[in-house]
């Protein structure tokens, strides 16, 4: 029976345990680690080396050939397809086989079928697969790992295809979210400009000729529509090139970054969701990794790479340097502030009843349900603010065009 080497945390003595443990399978020796009231932190076998042959050849073949981005969602109707296939109890080169040729040609069909050929060939699935890190991540890779060790392939699988299609809805529910204010802000800002460079420009021409004395709010106007239409091209440009360095030097850099992200998830109604949805992503991914069977560390390495928000990944980074170290998790969550005390607390739980990984799954549910509410509330609260938005930015370019009328009509009159 192969030994496993193990570091584990003891909750009873509340310090970190390294020792050695026979099982079946890495699945199994996790299992008994948890039965005997410890955290597994790293479980891996005692003379295994493949790892790093793994790592090195998937280095050296590089992420496959072609060009073009593949969509996500196409790498989990595989993801979902495969599952069904080795749920059927087909043999996995036959499986891959099959999904190869449903395929439409291009890069995910060249990489399947060079993944199927190296499985043919007595590859594992998993380093088959690391060797296109550009279609298969870590967190995908790592999670058939888990299951070839176990021997519960069809499992994992069923369980990483629902994992990437409540991420692909969480992430379409954040973008929805802020595609529509930002479509109605564009389209604002275009009937605006649109009015600023052709339409106050002839009542500019007509004030001329009728000498009529302009309010302060009308030359305001006038001189910001002047603005527009004479320098326009280079506030484009400024803009553009303010994007550029905002992308690149600030949002590129972890300084900028986390600075950037801290204060996204403190502006009002768009913090909460991008708050809440991080939360979500965050103990979903960790969630199923450990119930998959990988070690804690490891689990939270993943996760920190899979995780964009430099907030969140310097707080797995935390609680990554605290476990190592014997500690608790709860604490580095709590200090980070991203957390709430519910889900600090609900993790402690989780953690001190040996059920940590479904914690995280329940965490991950409920905040999914308070980003759909969330969402919901913002969309109600956000279309009166737009229409109020926009209503006033009308309201006030008539006010200032009207303004000398009335007072050109008000002098004719007193003249008759």
């Amino acid at each position: 029976m192969p030994v496993f080497q193990y570091k584990a945390h003891d909750k009873r003595s509340n310090k970190e345990v390294s020792d050695t443990i026979e099982a079946a399978s890495q699945m199994e020796a996790i299992a008994s680690i948890k039965r005997q009231g410890m955290l597994p932190i790293e479980v891996k076998e005692a003379k295994a080396k493949s790892g790093k042959a793994g790592a090195a050849a998937a280095k050296s073949s590089g992420g496959g050939g072609g060009f073009g981005r593949i969509k996500p969602k196409v790498v989990t109707l595989f993801t979902r397809q495969l599952s069904t296939l080795q749920d059927a109890g087909l043999p996995i080169v036959q499986s891959l086989q099959i999904l190869t040729d449903m395929q439409r040609p291009g890069k995910f069909k060249g990489s399947l079928g060079t993944v199927t050929e190296d499985v043919q060939s007595g590859t594992m699935l998993s380093e088959a697969m690391s060797r296109h890190p550009k279609i298969w991540d870590k967190l995908y890779t790592n999670l058939v790992r888990a299951g070839e060790t176990a021997g519960a392939l069809d499992v994992i699988l069923r369980r990483l295809a629902e994992f990437r299609e409540k991420a692909e809805r969480l992430k379409k529910k954040v973008i929805g979210a802020l595609v529509y204010p930002a479509a109605v802000m564009t389209i604002a800002s275009a009937i605006l400009t649109f009015i600023m460079i052709f339409i106050v420009p002839k009542f500019e021409k007509i004030f001329l000729e009728l000498g009529v004395q302009l309010p302060g709010v009308t030359v305001a106007l006038i001189d910001f529509s002047n603005f527009i239409g004479s320098w326009w091209g280079l506030s484009l440009l400024v803009a553009i090139i303010g994007f550029i360095i905002f992308v690149k030097v600030i949002r590129g850099t972890e300084k900028g970054g986390n600075i950037v992200d801290r204060i996204m998830m403190k502006t009002p109604v768009f913090g909460n969701i991008i708050k809440k949805s991080s939360v979500a992503r965050f103990t979903r991914t960790l969630g199923t990794l450990v119930t998959s069977g990988v070690g804690f560390l490891d689990a939270l390495d993943i996760t920190k790479s899979a995780t964009p928000n430099i907030v969140v990944r310097n707080a797995i980074q935390a609680v990554r340097d605290s476990v190592k170290e014997g500690e608790s998790i709860n604490e580095p969550l709590r200090r980070s502030g991203v957390f709430d005390d519910i889900v600090v607390n609900m993790i402690k739980v989780g953690e001190e009843t040996g059920e940590l990984d479904k914690m995280l799954i329940k965490i991950a549910d409920n905040y999914d349900e308070e980003v759909d509410s969330a969402v919901a509330a913002m969309m109600s609260l956000l279309e009166p603010i737009l229409i109020v938005f926009m209503g006033g930015a009308v309201g006030f370019i008539v006010i200032a065009l009207f303004m000398p009328l009335i007072k050109l009509i008000e002098s004719l009159g007193q003249q008759v």
